[in-house]
């Protein structure tokens, strides 16, 4: 194919020129500053959820907010949506581009733009920003992105595409608002464009307002200790960032690890879809090469450059970013290279709407190769998956359109520093949360009639895996369904002789009784008095189950985390003196 002709290629930062005026700043303004970005960060985030008219945005926080400076650097990011942060810059650099660069913008100027190439995601995950100005000078940007139930494509959410354009109406660069007055045509062809409009306006001008709030804050902090020193604190910030991940990696063995990640599929077949991620760690750098990954699938299973920069920058960070709020510095250290017409640098007319799930699996296998370095700074596999159901259809007693999505958690993998957390979302979604189940019966047409932590669902080992959860719906209207649900042939494996956990799954349960399982289908319909069961996996072991404390076992089993015969199949040594 000719996508195989095509050379890798490598994204990274190269050396930058050390500058005298890094080490003016004492590190006290550089704290002060440093916190007053995360803060601004933080307004922006408040604002969002307090305005939002869609629950994904103000429960679950699919979004993301940043604050870029001029050369389009990651000051600050408030906790949402992790995977969003890095490649919001992508987004950014290309739609000041299109609109005719750094010259075109204006004080009150917002850009919108949703196309897959150049955002690293899907046209859903649509994203505004805003070009901040102190005294008329450019000093920024405040940029938002979060995910919209509806864009116009053949299904609000779909499995099944096999091009960009089944997947919504995108739009590449554009001035929603032009020195603060709103471009009306442009708006109106943006709800046109969408089966809930309501519900669209009302997130698009809460984003608005999260925008108007960060540029308000961040002008602020430049305004109050003036340009110089600000941009000599942000050189600082960045030099600091960039030596807690480089300290992380030098402990870790000079080396090239390979793991293997497998797709279920890629939405429109059946066959597994494996690939192999390499790790190379050399001194205080690491490359991670995606170049030998699979062309571009037939199905919407492809992430974009972007996306795949930013999900292996941000997996990487949790491991080795000491805690920090990260920074563009955190990601100077890490060089990815991919290959364009691949499934990891898909190019036009690729369809990308399931961009997220082949590096759900990504972040795992990167894990797992570091593990081979050194199996004491990475977990084993968790479940690996945020088994997505999105819902929609028309309200009975109104007829009004309606959607609402969520994802939903997963047990960890264990690690050499204890049992995997029980019920939690993905690493890359770890600041996010399914909505409560009031809101959805609130909101919603379905009873929830069971959400339990699912015993023996996480691996055995010395060290247990995480517990997944078993959700039951009962739906109450008439209404479809699109899910996305990855790893049900293949559990999370573990980690130094540790079991894995349990795998995902879904069954829909039909009045007449009829059980059908489901994975990644689009556009099920589902009559009243269907249920929806929910399996969400369990996280690998790590260890001999032979070494896990007896004590542990017992107590597992008093908190029914395990049942008899799982205990005495794995642990028989805690019973050998009963």
């Amino acid at each position: 194919m000719e996508a195989r002709a095509q050379e890798a290629v490598v994204y990274g930062y190269a050396p930058r020129a050390r500058k005298n005026e890094a080490t003016e700043v004492d590190p006290i303004t550089t704290e002060v500053v440093r916190h007053g970005l995360i803060s601004a960060a933080e307004q922006m985030k408040r604002a969002l959820i307090r305005t939002a008219f869609n629950p994904i945005i103000y429960e679950v926080l699919d979004f993301a907010v940043a604050i870029y400076d001029r050369q389009v650097r990651l000051l600050s990011q408030a906790l949402g949506m992790q995977h969003f942060m890095g490649r919001l810059s992508f987004g950014v650099e290309a739609s000041v581009a299109a609109v005719g660069g750094e010259e075109a913008l204006e004080p009150g100027d917002i850009l919108f733009y949703n196309v897959p190439y150049l955002s690293g995601a899907h046209a859903n995950d649509a994203a505004v920003l805003m070009p901040v100005f102190v005294e008329g000078e450019l000093i920024g940007y405040t940029a938002i992105t979060a995910h919209w139930l509806d864009v116009g494509g053949k299904d609000p959410y779909s499995t099944d595409t096999v091009d960009v354009f089944q997947e919504g109406t995108l739009f590449p660069g554009v001035k929603l608002y032009r020195r603060g007055e709103l471009d009306d045509d442009l708006y109106r062809t943006l709800l046109a464009n969408c089966r809930v409009p309501k519900l669209l306006a009302g997130d698009l001008s809460a984003e608005v307002v999260g925008l108007r709030v960060g540029a308000a804050a961040f002008a602020k902090i430049v305004d109050r200790h003036g340009r110089g020193v600000f941009e000599s604190v942000v050189e600082r910030m960045l030099d600091h960032g960039e030596a807690t991940v480089r300290a992380f990696f030098e402990r870790i063995p000079d080396g090239r690890y390979v793991a293997r990640a497998t797709l279920d599929s890629d939405g429109v077949g059946e066959d597994e879809v494996p690939f192999d991620v390499v790790v190379e760690v050399a001194g205080s750098s690491v490359r991670v090469d995606f170049s030998g990954v699979p062309d571009a699938l037939r199905g919407p299973l492809n992430c974009p450059q972007p996306g795949t920069v930013s999900s292996t920058r941000m997996a990487l960070m949790m491991l080795a970013g000491g805690g920090d709020a990260p920074n563009d510095g955190h990601f100077r250290p890490i060089e990815v290279v991919t290959r364009p017409g691949s499934m990891f640098h898909p190019l036009p007319p690729s369809p990308c709407f399931l961009y997220g799930w082949p590096f759900l699996q990504s972040t795992e296998a990167m894990y797992h190769a570091l593990a081979q370095a050194n199996p004491d700074i990475a977990p084993a596999w968790s479940g690996g998956d945020i088994l997505t159901i999105v819902w929609w259809g028309n309200r009975e007693a109104t007829g009004e359109a309606w959607a609402d999505a969520s994802p939903h958690p997963i047990g960890q993998g264990a690690s050499a520093r204890g049992d995997g957390a029980n019920a939690l979302m993905h690493h890359l979604q770890s600041a996010t949360r399914f909505s409560p189940v009031e809101v959805w019966e609130a909101r919603d047409p379905w009873l929830v009639e069971k959400v339990e932590l699912a015993p023996d669902s996480g691996g055995p080992g010395r060290f247990r895996g995480g517990l997944g959860v078993d959700f039951v719906f009962r739906v109450l209207e008439d209404l479809n369904i699109t899910a996305v649900i990855e790893r049900t042939k293949n559990a999370g494996p573990g980690l130094v002789g540790g079991g894995e956990g349990r795998a995902n799954g879904a069954t829909i349960v039909y009045e007449d009784g009829r059980r059908v399982a489901i994975a990644k289908d689009t556009r099920v319909p589902l009559s009243k008095g269907t249920v929806v069961e929910l399996r969400c996996g369990g996280g690998g072991g790590f260890g001999d189950p032979a070494e896990r404390d007896p004590e542990a076992v017992l107590a597992d089993l008093r908190e029914g985390y395990v049942g008899e015969e799982h205990a005495r199949r794995w642990y028989p040594h805690a019973f050998a003196s009963a």
